[in-house]
């Protein structure tokens, strides 16, 4: 009912509704954003992790902090699962949670700010110190329209804050969020860039010899090594852009050197179930970029065969990347098994078969005179059941797209869900043993 009376209504209509109950949020729990700083992070990719390495790092400054991130929410001392289905939930849920942190004295509150959030004002009425760009790579374009329009979503958080920006100078996209004015403008990353100096408040923050590990990734700021436990290059800009949260804040490089090495990894994002005899990881990779950075960290692990799971989002989200999807897991994947994801209202076969199209695209995935190297199993449990009684020693089984969500959405009904702990039930009882589980 509430998606038909969306279509019927005219869109400054809409709009007049999400910009009024932005308001009457604040309204109600007393505009809390006013009693702390609070620091804004989108992007594509990487702004829960970005949101909570910063939120570590300001901790380990003495700093009392909330976040809310589409991995976890947390509360000063608290810290629990993102339970909405959302990365950033709506108005009054937000203002709601920002009035709790208040409520504990929290000094800092970091806010994951999606294009859609911003579309639908949840971003309005609160105040935001710091803006942080991380990344921007084709996504939401049925729901933008295009992506020109996809990132103007995100620079409308730009637009309204005149402290700080904190750009990734790496991106291609850098030049348009510089071109916003504030304050004191921050770029980081690991190239040389022709980002200029425009005032004195303004800095460059580059990293050098970088070089990752099987377990992490390692890179130098000003004499000063960082080592992380968190793999893959995508990791280590997350960590830049936490440091440059950290060092606009007043932190020194050295409490967040000691903030970042004290992490071992994040709920859902390459988080690894098992080691022994076989390793499974889970990932909340969606998007072609995320596969490919997550296929790439993991050929370079120890292993025999690689097995994949995972579907695609439906409800008429980015359907032009499922046959993409398709072809990278079938370049790096040994076996795959599709499954559902979120398919909304879409009929969850026909994400499948779009997904499906892409194998034709990698020749060497479905040679002439062999087995099938795929199957298509639409319930999750039993994809992932298959996947692990398939695997033998050595071997990775990679369940992508969920990450550490905790409900699945399959036409109207919002499964309660967790790869993670399906991939730990269905562990006890091939392995008969819970000891080994983490």
């Amino acid at each position: 009912m509430k998606a038909e009376i969306k279509k019927l209504a005219p869109k400054f209509l809409v709009g007049f509704y999400h910009y009024l109950t932005a308001f009457l949020g604040a309204v109600i729990y007393g505009f809390p954003s006013r009693k702390m700083t609070i620091i804004g992070v989108t992007g594509t990719k990487g702004k829960s992790t970005t949101v909570i390495l910063a939120g570590k790092i300001l901790e380990e400054a003495g700093f009392k902090v909330g976040w809310i991130s589409s991995a976890t929410i947390k509360v000063g001392q608290k810290e629990w699962l993102n339970p909405y289905h959302m990365t950033m939930p709506g108005r009054f849920v937000l203002q709601k949670l920002m009035r709790q942190m208040v409520n504990q004295r929290c000094q800092y509150c970091l806010v994951e700010v999606t294009s859609e959030g911003i579309a639908q004002y949840r971003h309005k009425f609160i105040n935001f110190k710091t803006a942080v760009f991380t990344n921007l790579r084709p996504e939401h374009i049925e729901a933008h329209g295009s992506f020109e329009k996809y990132r103007e979503a995100k620079g409308k958080l730009f637009k309204a804050v005149k402290n700080i920006h904190i750009v990734n100078l790496d991106d291609n996209n850098a030049e348009y969020f510089l071109r916003f004015p504030v304050k004191k403008k921050i770029g980081y990353g690991f190239k040389i860039s022709k980002f200029q100096i425009s005032n004195t408040n303004d800095q460059k923050i580059f990293a050098k010899n970088f070089y990752e590990t099987p377990s992490g990734a390692n890179f130098q700021i000003q004499n000063i090594d960082f080592s992380l436990k968190l793999v893959g290059g995508f990791n280590a800009y997350n960590a830049l852009a936490a440091i440059c949260v950290g060092l606009s804040e007043g932190v020194l490089l050295e409490i967040s050197k000691k903030a970042l090495e004290k992490i071992n990894g994040l709920p859902g994002r390459m988080e690894v179930i098992i080691e022994k005899p076989f390793k499974v990881i889970v990932d909340l990779a969606h998007t072609p970029d995320s596969y490919e950075e997550v296929f790439n960290v993991v050929k370079k692990m120890p292993h025999n065969k690689i097995i994949s799971i995972f579907g695609s989002a439906g409800g008429g989200r980015d359907k032009w990347k499922r046959p993409v999807l398709g072809k990278i897991a079938a370049k790096y994947s040994d076996f795959i098994i599709l499954t559902n994801e979120d398919p909304y209202d879409e009929n969850p076969l026909k994400i499948i078969e779009e997904i499906e199209s892409g194998f034709s695209q990698i020749p060497n995935f479905i040679p002439q005179n062999a087995g099938p190297k795929y199957e298509k199993i639409l319930d999750r449990r039993e994809a992932i059941r298959k996947g692990l009684e398939m695997a033998k020693e050595g071997d990775i089984v990679l369940a992508l797209g969920k990450g550490a969500e905790q409900k699945m959405v399959i036409g109207a009904n919002k499964i309660p869900w967790d790869d993670r702990e399906v991939v730990k039930e269905e562990l006890k009882d091939k392995l008969n043993s819970v000891a080994i589980l983490k």
